[in-house]
């Protein structure tokens, strides 16, 4: 990985809807690294969906578990790692993420999130979004505007498809 400063993982974080996990799947295929999304480690450690984590557990015991997810898969090297949306939330989180690779931030439009995250297979999916998704969207991406800040590169997907997002990357980590 030139010009990322040596760092042995690539780290997708950004609200929900940016892309992180589609993107991260076609990396993983066309760099031939191993793939891993915080949620999906979520699920498959805890045995519950990540709806059932918030309804019976609370956020915070899923942010716990986000947190452990996250120090194991970074633990390795050459690892393409997609982060939860509220992952950096965490300072711990977001030390362990600066010590574990390059970290790069993907971000869109308030218009495209909300299309994205309420799309027909979206729904029910993001505990977060519960009621009024646009609503939510609006008030947690206000939360979480400096949130990100840590990032190394930001790239904003608005206008791009998930393969062009994975190819600029691909170009940068030559």
């Amino acid at each position: 990985m030139s010009g990322n400063a040596g760092k042995s993982n690539l780290i997708l974080v950004g609200f929900m809807g940016t892309g992180k996990s589609t993107v991260s799947r076609m990396l993983s295929e066309s760099l031939g690294w191993p793939r891993f999304d915080t949620d999906e480690e979520v699920e498959r450690r805890s045995g519950k969906t990540i709806s059932e984590l918030f309804a019976e557990e609370g956020e915070s015991s899923f942010r716990d578990w986000e947190s452990r997810a996250l120090a194991d898969v970074l633990s390795g090297t050459n690892r393409i790692v997609a982060t939860g949306g509220g992952a950096v939330l965490r300072e711990e989180n977001r030390r362990v993420m600066r010590l574990g690779g390059w970290i790069v931030a993907l971000t869109a439009d308030k218009e495209s999130l909300i299309r994205r995250v309420t799309a027909g297979n979206a729904d029910g999916t993001r505990p977060l979004l519960a009621g009024d998704a646009e609503a939510r969207v609006a008030s947690l991406l206000e939360t979480r505007k400096h949130a990100y800040d840590f990032a190394h590169a930001v790239i904003d997907t608005s206008r791009l498809s998930p393969a062009d997002v994975a190819d600029l990357l691909q170009r940068w980590l030559r």
